[in-house]
């Protein structure tokens, strides 16, 4: 973006990139290190699961310290569930496929025994990552008094536990009427050195497609 400059007579003065800014540059090579770090974290599910963790921790222990923001909690805890769902979901809706019998046909006909595997509509990479910038911003949020709102936290707590049961519930119930389980417990077989990256990776997104 080039942004001129005009003088008081109205004359155009010398032109200059936002990208040549101090904070601009800052910003590109942070990016840059951060999708670094995401990218080599990638492989790593254990540790990266052991990182949310200590941050489910920490933020609980700041919300019992503080005994209150108890809105934050019901907010992360619906959006956490909302992440899961899509994690156990698959990427292509049956329901979907069924109400569609021309490609469920062609789909049929092409490769019929071929093992076809779960793919998430929420990959587990997006699911860490949401999950984990979600603890973080909401501890965050437990600094601002004026998000503590007063109510009366068991009865956030009973609706959100009535909410899990009928989704998980409805879950279910569509995992056994279409027949698919969300997990893979056969051994993944990897062919060469090829290694999980981070799907909102660029460069991850190229090696995928030449590949």
């Amino acid at each position: 973006i080039i942004v001129t400059m005009e003088d008081e007579s109205g004359n155009e003065g010398d032109g200059y990139t936002m990208s040549d800014s101090p904070l601009a540059r800052w910003r590109i090579e942070f990016s840059k290190s951060f999708q670094n770090h995401l990218d080599r974290s990638a492989p790593h599910l254990v540790r990266r699961w052991l990182v949310t963790l200590i941050a489910a921790v920490i933020y609980i222990y700041r919300v019992y310290y503080a005994y209150g923001f108890f809105v934050v909690s019901y907010g992360l805890a619906t959006y956490i569930l909302n992440l899961l769902i899509g994690f156990l979901s698959p990427k292509v809706d049956p329901e979907l496929e069924a109400l569609d019998p021309a490609s469920a046909s062609s789909e049929s006909s092409k490769d019929s025994d071929e093992f076809k595997p779960f793919v998430r509509r929420l990959p587990e990479f997006k699911f860490w990552y949401a999950a984990t910038k979600a603890f973080v911003v909401a501890f965050v949020m437990t600094f601002f008094s004026f998000l503590d709102v007063p109510v009366f936290w068991p009865i956030l707590l009973c609706y959100w536990l009535f909410l899990y049961f009928l989704t998980m519930k409805r879950q279910i119930v569509h995992m056994v009427k279409y027949r698919y389980v969300p997990f893979d417990f056969r051994k993944k077989r990897y062919g060469g050195n090829d290694k999980p990256s981070s799907s909102n990776s660029p460069q991850g997104d190229e090696n995928t497609a030449q590949t």
